[in-house]
């Protein structure tokens, strides 16, 4: 079996058995409408003009400190994630993981598969060596607010950007 197509986690949600695996460069186009199809992805994202995205992906699929995770239910892409290890000084030379741009596609929220993915997630970072997880989400989402809550998160540290 190709090496992109190599299943990290089976994650069983009520009846339906998920596959979480790293993405492939043929599954892009379905990332990119997951990461288009909310309130704010909608405003910034553009499943017309896939080049940029490829370049993205080229960087992200040959380096060994991120992975583009996606979960499908047959051969349908139906939620992604992308997972990052950033190793630092800080915290005594901690190695910490980031979690960036989860979606999950709106047939599938709100029945357990995004906890799972976050769990995994959490527990790859440890396998690892990592001494935390982080992440940031949008100051608009709410619900994904409370999500993360719910699975220990917690909102330590004021995060800030500057758009280029």
């Amino acid at each position: 079996m190709e090496g992109s197509l190599h299943v990290l986690a089976t994650l069983p949600v009520g009846p339906v058995t998920y596959q979480l695996r790293r993405a492939s460069a043929a599954e892009l186009e379905a990332v990119v409408e997951l990461l288009a199809a909310d309130q704010l992805g909608v405003t910034r994202e553009s499943t017309t003009d896939l080049a940029p995205y490829r370049t993205a992906f080229a960087a992200i699929d040959a380096d060994p400190a991120h992975l583009l995770l996606v979960a499908t239910t047959g051969d349908e892409v139906v939620a992604t994630m992308q997972l990052t290890f950033i190793p630092g000084l800080a915290r005594r030379g901690a190695l910490r993981a980031q979690i960036e741009a989860v979606r999950v596609h709106e047939r599938h929220r709100s029945n357990g598969l995004g906890g799972e993915m976050i769990r995994w997630a959490i527990d790859e970072a440890r396998r690892r060596g990592c001494a935390l997880v982080q992440l940031t989400t949008d100051k608009q989402r709410s619900d994904a607010h409370r999500f993360y809550q719910r699975l220990g998160f917690t909102a330590s540290h004021e995060g800030l950007k500057l758009a280029l």
